[in-house]
């Protein structure tokens, strides 16, 4: 993901993640305190990043390949 100003953001903000995996603030939130979701709290901020959650959703994917 890259800002308009062409710099590359390592990791999102938890809007940033609603908008991203299109989902609600309340499930964004939820999966950032998920054992194993790649969230860091720094202060009052909760940042995901990029890349961490890029491997998270393959693993996700290879987890559920039975449904």
């Amino acid at each position: 993901m890259e800002k308009e100003s062409g710099i590359k953001k390592f990791a999102l903000n938890l809007s940033e993640l609603q908008i991203t995996l299109g989902i609600g603030r309340s499930k964004a939130f939820e999966l950032t305190r998920q054992p194993g979701f790649p969230a860091v709290r720094i202060g009052r901020r909760i940042l995901i990043p990029v890349d961490a959650l890029h491997e998270w959703l393959a693993e996700q994917v290879k987890s559920n390949d039975d449904l």
